[in-house]
């Protein structure tokens, strides 16, 4: 678990992480509404996921890792907003930390200012965030980073036998 002294490294992602992301991401997809998967994943399906986000180009994938003990606590993305072609200068953005990182810490926000950071020499003009509601934490996090609510999809998904709400966010970048 993390203390308060737990110092953070926050780095691309690399194929040595495969395993603890998609452990990470698995929980999300067994236990929350967060992700609308509803099968958890093995990591060798995850490889093309991780390959997608190279260490350079508007994709990409950021791990907070603890300093001393490598331990994965989280990561962020930037993905493809939508296929065609004329969406190439938005991006997706999100954040999952491990379950045993306890919120609250500033993990999600260390993880947003270097994704932010590096989308920053990139082009890309837009920012969005689809959030399964509730999730206030999560509501808190993007509207910190100067995310708008720009509307919502009602019962757009089912997961565990009822229907869940989208709420979707927008940053200019």
């Amino acid at each position: 678990m993390m203390t308060e002294r737990t110092e953070v490294q926050v780095r691309p992602g690399v194929e040595g992480d495969l395993k603890a992301l998609t452990d990470i991401y698995n929980h999300y997809v067994r236990e929350t509404p967060i992700t609308f998967d509803t099968s958890v994943f093995t990591p060798e399906e995850r490889r093309p996921w991780l390959l997608s986000h190279p260490e350079d180009g508007p994709y990409l994938l950021k791990v907070a890792a603890d300093a001393d003990s490598q331990e994965i606590l989280g990561y962020a993305t930037s993905s493809p907003f939508r296929a065609k072609p004329a969406y190439a200068t938005s991006v997706e953005v999100t954040v999952y930390l491990a379950p045993h990182s306890p919120g609250g810490r500033g993990l999600g926000t260390l993880l947003y200012e270097a994704l932010f950071e590096s989308l920053a020499a990139e082009d890309v003009h837009r920012a969005y965030a689809g959030i399964a509601q509730p999730n206030e934490a999560s509501r808190r996090l993007h509207e910190r980073f100067g995310f708008r609510h720009v509307g919502t999809y009602r019962e757009v998904g089912r997961k565990f036998g009822r229907y869940w709400d989208v709420a979707w966010y927008e940053k200019d970048l």
